[in-house]
C-alpha cells in the first residue's frame, strides 16, 4: 500500500459513520478558515527555509484537501482521484510545448500560452469579463495585483511608470486632503486608491506586493521584538518608554539586520 493511499483510508476512517465526532460533521464552510490556516502556515514554513517545518505543514495543506475531497465523494460529486486526474489532464494541456508539439524559449511565452488555452476551456466559458477570474477571496494587495495585470494584458495600463507617480502623486493629495478636511467618508476609499496605485508600481517592477508587505511584516517584528527586550532588560515597561527611547532601539536593531544583510 503506497503512503498517499494509506492517507487516504485514514481520513475516511475518520469521516466514516463510526469515526471522529468532529470529523465527520464538516462541511466546506467549517473547513474554510482551517484551509485558509494552514496555507499561511506553509507561507510561514517556506520564509524560515526549514525542510521539517514546510514539510510538515505541507502534510496539513495535503489532509485539507482529502478532507474537502472527501466530503465532496459522500455527496456523491467526485473523490480524489478524480481531482488528480483532472489536474494530470489540466497541465498536459496546458503545456503542449513539452507534452506535444512546439517550443516556448522564455517564461513570458509560457504565461501567454497559458492564458489562451485557459480561456478556450470549457469551464472558463462562462466568464463574462477579463476580471472574473481573480477570486474574491485573495488578500486585498494580492487581488489588486492579479486584476491589474489581466487588465494590463488586454491594454489597460499606463506606458510609463512616471505616470504611475504622477498617479501616486494625485492620490495622496487626495487623501491629505481628505483627512485634513474632516471627510470621513471619504478617507477609507482615498487610501485604499494609494495602495491599490502602490501595487502598480510593484507591477512596474515585477515585485510581488503582497510578499513585499509580507517581508515587511517580518522585519517589524523582528525590530520591534529587540525593542521589547531592550526596554525588559532595563527594568521598564513599554508604555512607560520614552518615545526617543524606543526609537534609539529601533534603530540599533536597523543597523544589526543591516549587518546581518537582512
Amino acid at each position: 500500500m503506497t503512503d498517499f493511499k494509506k492517507l487516504t483510508e485514514i481520513v475516511d476512517t475518520l469521516m466514516s459513520e463510526n469515526g471522529c465526532p468532529w470529523d465527520k460533521v464538516q462541511t466546506r464552510e467549517s473547513l474554510k478558515p482551517y484551509l485558509v490556516e494552514e496555507v499561511y502556515e506553509a507561507l510561514e514554513a517556506l520564509d524560515g527555509n526549514n525542510p521539517e517545518q514546510i514539510k510538515d505543514e505541507l502534510g496539513d495543506l495535503l489532509y485539507q484537501i482529502l478532507f474537502h475531497a472527501k466530503i465532496s465523494e459522500n455527496r456523491g460529486e467526485f473523490n480524489i482521484n478524480d481531482v488528480v486526474q483532472t489536474i494530470s489532464e489540466k497541465m498536459v494541456r496546458r503545456h503542449p510545448h513539452v507534452f506535444k508539439d512546439g517550443t516556448l524559449e522564455t517564461p513570458e511565452q509560457v504565461v501567454t500560452q497559458w492564458e489562451e488555452i485557459k480561456k478556450q476551456e470549457k469551464n472558463n466559458s462562462h466568464r463574462k469579463s477579463v476580471l472574473d477570474g481573480v477570486p474574491k477571496h485573495l488578500p486585498g494587495l494580492l487581488r489588486a495585483q492579479k486584476l491589474q495585470k489581466k487588465a494590463a494584458k488586454h491594454g489597460f495600463d499606463w506606458d510609463e511608470i512616471t505616470a504611475v507617480f504622477d498617479k501616486l502623486d494625485e492620490e495622496v493629495a487626495e487623501f491629505k486632503e481628505a483627512v485634513l478636511s474632516g471627510k470621513e467618508a471619504d478617507i477609507e476609499g482615498e487610501l485604499g486608491d494609494i495602495l491599490f496605485v502602490l501595487v502598480n508600481i510593484a507591477k512596474f517592477k515585477k515585485i510581488d506586493a503582497e510578499e513585499a508587505l509580507r517581508t515587511t511584516n517580518n522585519k517589524f517584528i523582528q525590530r520591534f521584538q529587540y525593542i521589547e527586550e531592550q526596554v525588559a532588560k532595563h527594568g521598564k515597561e513599554l508604555k512607560d518608554t520614552p518615545l526617543e527611547e524606543l526609537e534609539k532601539y529601533w534603530q540599533e536593531a536597523k543597523q544589526a539586520a543591516n549587518r546581518r544583510g537582512q
